[in-house]
């Protein structure tokens, strides 16, 4: 028990306090200690506007790209090239909303979580089995400046694909290409620029001719030919489209995407059910710009696989696509002497209804 005194006049007095009193406040100290505590509250949801706002903008360019005009500059091309590069502004925003304490930012992040994992997420799931493909396929653009062409030739046989299809083969190269490939993978078909070996028979093999407006003749960078598989026969396409640039006024991509529409158009036609098409393209599989044949056309279900440039990998532009047919995970191949890594991938072909 506490006793206090306390003067009233000249005579003292005593007040005898119950156990455990502590005094109490004055109504302007609970205000102010109230004022305190909601404002902790407060300012953790409504700090961090900005990072929240910006988070909404990264989940709506993730999940809206396609919404984002092409008109100025090929601006949706631009951001569909680089369209998975999102998740770094959004682990940027997450290291900036922990650094704010905003419980606000915090939550609006997990829009851009979703869209990114909902587009991407599943590449990083693992592939099947190596040996449960019903063909393994390797891609490489091999750099028309290739100091090893030989070396590079095995190393791609290295991977123990079926097929192998190479762009920018130029002479006096493509003969120690041939050279080199010729004991394992017997078949080979060259038109222009572009070649495939494989280790099955070849027929049927002609040029596919994706040359755009205004390109002289000569610029010969589409190849077709016929696989005859254990699975049947696939048609095998080989293909360079055009280079884009990026410049002051924006994305130059018209040739190549005019190229793009050629090659779907001549895939389209194909009259052997199962296609496989390989080849430098030049954009990634959510560039716009590639719809004539992604629409027509599946990509690859795993895997990032960044092939350019090889110094410091910021996008694939080399695809293998498939119809009637899926394209399970797709990886790098280690450097070799071009500005591009090699891909691979496995193809799985299903049983035909008739089979």
């Amino acid at each position: 028990m506490v006793e206090r005194v306390r003067a009233r006049g000249d005579v003292p007095s005593t007040v005898r306090a119950a156990p455990g009193w502590k005094g109490r406040r004055t109504p302007e100290e609970d205000g102010a200690q109230g004022g305190r505590g909601d404002g902790r509250a407060r300012s953790a949801w409504t700090r961090g506007r900005v990072l929240a706002a910006l988070a909404v903008l990264t989940a709506a360019l993730l999940a809206f790209h396609r919404a984002v005009p092409n008109s100025v500059g090929n601006l949706g091309s631009s951001l569909e090239a680089f369209l998975p590069w999102l998740g770094l502004v959004v682990v940027a925003l997450l290291g900036l909303a922990l650094l704010r304490r905003s419980a606000l930012a915090l939550v609006v992040l997990l829009l851009p979580v979703a869209a990114w994992t909902y587009l991407f997420g599943g590449l990083f799931l693992p592939g099947a089995a190596a040996g449960t493909y019903d063909l393994v396929v390797v891609q490489h653009n091999v750099s028309d400046e290739n100091a090893d062409p030989a070396g590079t030739a095995r190393a791609l046989a290295g991977a123990g694909p079926d097929l192998i299809a190479l762009q920018e083969l130029l002479p006096p190269a493509l003969a120690v290409y041939e050279k080199t490939l010729a004991a394992e993978y017997p078949h080979h078909a060259v038109r222009g620029t572009v070649g495939l070996w494989s280790r099955h028979p070849l027929s049927g093999t002609r040029l596919v001719d994706i040359r755009p407006a205004g390109i002289a003749e000569g610029w010969d960078r589409g190849l077709r030919t016929v696989v005859a598989t254990p699975r049947g026969e696939i048609a095998a396409y080989v293909a360079h489209l055009p280079s884009i640039r990026f410049g002051a006024s924006g994305l130059a991509s018209s040739a190549r995407d005019e190229s793009a529409g050629l090659l779907g158009e001549a895939v389209a036609a194909e009259p052997v059910d199962t296609v496989v098409l390989l080849g430098d393209l030049n954009g990634t599989v959510d560039d716009r710009g590639l719809a004539p044949l992604t629409s027509r056309m599946s990509v690859a279900e795993r895997g990032f696989a960044l092939s350019f440039p090889t110094a410091f990998p910021l996008a694939r532009i080399d695809q293998v696509m498939a119809r009637s047919a899926t394209v399970g995970h797709i990886r790098t191949l280690p450097a070799t002497g071009s500005d591009h890594l090699p891909v691979a991938a496995g193809i799985t072909v299903p049983d035909r209804p008739d089979g």
